[in-house]
């Protein structure tokens, strides 16, 4: 079975080095463990652990090349020359990566420095999703039909005049596609697509990486400083690291209702607007635009990143809310990079410990708006209910 690797160490998303920077800045001692969860029940079959150790230990010979670091220094000023010239140096230990298989099930976590362990999350996904539809022998649509679809999609949104971000990168059914959609959506989406979380395919696209932070950013905060203060902490840390910068903050690792209990007037001005990332998109709307109303400030000005399980007909329900009422833009994921005629996996990796300086390990929880979606072992879930009041 021929095994997958990847082309660049850029192919990851944006919010993976935007993260590194600031964990590099202000928590270069701490330690975390991640771990891969199976939520669709897929069945691996023989050797998958295997092929996918190979895979891993390839991820070694990545580096930064020179044109990478120019593209990143004119792209994201925000990010210090003393970071660029880390990653230069940076390369993936694949010692950091354990992967067994018992059955049809693997295990896969992921243990070491947050700093250095912080990028394995994305491309190892990207990895399994690939390798699976290939050691499973699974026959996608061919490149013209992907393209055919994928043209549709964007002339759709074209017309729906909304702007489209595509964030895919983690359950693509495999860079051979997610280059096909990357070149579709560039050809026929001037209208509305305004680029991809993806840094590799973001320069060669000649735009700006998107993207800003994810759950782990505030789910390692919770661990460091109480779930009451992680919210908070969080976001003063990312304006310690970025001022006005990459201002798009992440509202459900422990429910909207705590987050905009906590969003207070400073950082609802400082920052440029929310994502959404669980639970019903009207609904959050609504509480986004009377938040920004309550602390007096013009919801027209702010925007609402959607980013949960969106397909067009979501986008266009969305919209049709939204229209005239507050800024919004849509990244769209596995609906661009893994809609090629076969089912999309259903899996995650996710943050599951952490070692602050001289303590042991401990567990991190997400609580988030949909219940299922929530991350922990049962006894820390119910500590973070508690002490959030959250019932």
């Amino acid at each position: 079975m021929e095994t997958t690797f990847l082309k660049s160490i850029l192919d990851n998303d944006f919010y993976k080095f935007t993260m590194q920077h600031a964990v590099i800045k202000l928590f270069p001692k701490a330690k975390v463990r991640y771990g891969f969860i199976n939520r669709g029940k897929h069945i691996f079959p023989t050797g998958f652990a295997d092929l996918l150790r190979k895979s891993v230990d390839a991820m070694a010979d990545l580096r930064l090349t020179k044109n990478e670091k120019h593209y990143l220094a004119k792209f994201c000023p925000y990010l210090d020359p003393t970071y660029l010239d880390f990653l230069q140096g940076y390369n993936y230990d694949p010692s950091e990566v354990q992967i067994t298989q018992e059955g049809s099930e693997i295990k896969v976590t992921i243990e070491g420095f947050w700093y250095r362990t912080i990028l394995w999350e994305v491309p190892l996904m990207a990895l399994i999703s690939e390798l699976f539809y290939k050691s499973n022998l699974l026959i996608r649509l061919n490149d013209d039909a992907i393209k055919s679809v994928t043209k549709d999609k964007i002339n759709n949104y074209n017309k729906l005049g909304v702007s489209i971000l595509e964030f895919g990168t983690r359950r693509r059914h495999s860079y051979d596609v997610h280059v096909l959609i990357n070149e579709t959506l560039q050809a026929f989406g001037s209208q509305s697509f305004i680029g991809t979380s993806n840094v590799h395919f973001a320069m060669v696209n000649n735009k700006r990486p998107l993207g800003t932070h994810a759950h782990e950013w505030f789910m390692f905060h919770a661990a460091q400083y109480g779930f009451k203060m992680a919210n908070l902490i969080s976001l003063e840390h990312w304006t310690q690291v970025y001022g006005g910068d990459l201002g798009i903050a992440l509202t459900d690792t422990y429910t909207t209702d705590v987050f905009f209990n906590q969003f207070d007037k400073k950082y609802s001005k400082l920052f440029d607007g929310v994502r959404h990332d669980s639970g019903d998109p009207i609904e959050f709307a609504q509480k986004v635009i009377l938040h920004y109303e309550k602390m007096g400030i013009d919801p027209k000005s702010k925007v609402i990143v959607f980013s949960d399980s969106l397909n067009y007909d979501k986008v266009k329900l969305i919209t049709d809310f939204c229209k005239d009422k507050i800024k919004m833009s849509f990244g769209i994921g596995t609906n661009f990079t893994n809609d090629v005629g076969l089912p999309p996996m259903n899996m995650v990796i996710k943050l599951t410990e952490v070692k602050l300086d001289n303590t042991h390990w401990q567990g991190v929880v997400k609580l988030s708006d949909e219940k299922n979606k929530n991350t922990g072992t049962p006894e820390m879930i119910a500590l973070a209910k508690e002490v959030l009041g959250i019932k």
